[in-house]
């Protein structure tokens, strides 16, 4: 259970003056970067349909090469045929379903033994769940897809990016962190004790994204990488898609309706990855391209920390390590 304490605390620090910035945000048109990424690597999750998709066509446009971590074989397949003879460069993937451990590791690995640097890593692969479910770990899966597989990567990856000494790191997130009002259960992560609710698992899970944030900012100052998050504004993704026959037929006839096309998203994600503008801008969370202050309890620096030794047990880290060595 939450701490009352720390509730007491959110409810101070909440201001209402951030809702507003919010609104005023989401209604402002997204920066656009005009240079080129010539050969430079992209490495993007859940690259085969809307946002990550749209985005591997505008990095792929501007002459960046690609590596995309998906989970369908086929329709990676496809990406690569329609990538490569559209836009003539290199469009590369590897197959994992990040909800499953031993696929996040190996996916993790495979990126950590490139011979060759990453110059921008996308983590946008994401899902929604009207009802708890559970992978193969015991783990539920919300938090998994959209937390736990980015932190993993993160983690497994962070030496090589300081060695490196350039690069972004940039998490697909949401306004949607702020459905966990009072922040992350530390001791219910996997929604035992408490009644499942869909907007609340993507809030605490988004929320845990950005707690990571704060530490991994940390941990890479002064090495030249960056690491910030942005919410892709309202567009059309194929997120829920596996919910009941309802949710998705409320989806596509009432939400997807009045969504914009992701194209708005990928043009986000190449300014925050490419323009020199932000090149010095870490530990940031953006509402498309603007700066924006997120909830109180995604800024909760002691509640990160405690997260931190949690996802490294959940994780298995130690185990992945070890055998790595």
């Amino acid at each position: 259970m939450i701490e009352r304490a720390r509730i007491r605390r959110y409810f101070k620090e909440y201001k209402v003056s951030n809702i507003v910035a919010m609104i005023r945000n989401s209604s402002k048109p997204a920066k656009v970067c005009q240079d080129r990424f010539d050969r430079k690597l992209v490495v993007i999750t859940g690259a085969t349909s809307g946002i990550g998709y749209y985005t591997a066509r505008k990095y792929a446009s501007m002459g960046a090469n690609l590596l995309c971590v998906n989970r369908n074989l086929e329709r990676s397949e496809k990406l690569k045929k329609e990538i490569e003879l559209t836009y003539g460069v290199r469009c590369e993937y590897y197959i994992a379903d990040l909800s499953v451990l031993k696929e996040i590791h190996g996916a993790a690995g495979y990126l950590l033994n490139l011979d060759q640097n990453i110059d921008v890593l996308i983590h946008n692969a994401g899902v929604y769940y009207t009802r708890k479910q559970v992978t193969v770990d015991g783990l539920e899966k919300v938090f998994v897809v959209n937390y736990l597989s980015s932190f993993i990567i993160n983690y497994i990856l962070l030496e090589k990016f300081k060695r490196q000494k350039s690069g972004r790191i940039i998490l697909v997130n949401s306004e949607g962190h702020r459905f966990a009002v009072w922040g992350i259960d530390i001791d219910d992560i996997n929604w035992e004790r408490r009644r499942y609710s869909g907007l609340k698992s993507y809030g605490a899970a988004k929320n845990a994204q950005l707690l990571s944030m704060l530490v991994f900012n940390e941990l890479l100052r002064g090495s030249g990488v960056t690491i910030n998050a942005m919410h892709p504004g309202a567009v059309r993704t194929e997120s829920g898609k596996d919910n009941d026959p309802v949710y998705k037929w409320v989806k596509k006839n009432i939400y997807d309706k009045m969504l914009k096309s992701p194209e708005i998203s990928a043009e986000a994600l190449y300014y925050l990855g490419v323009s020199k503008e932000i090149e010095d801008i870490s530990g940031k969370f953006f509402n498309l391209t603007t700066l924006e202050e997120p909830a109180p309890p995604a800024l909760d620096k002691e509640v990160a920390n405690q997260l931190w030794g949690l996802s490294i047990r959940l994780a298995k880290l130690d185990e992945f390590l070890k055998g790595a060595v």
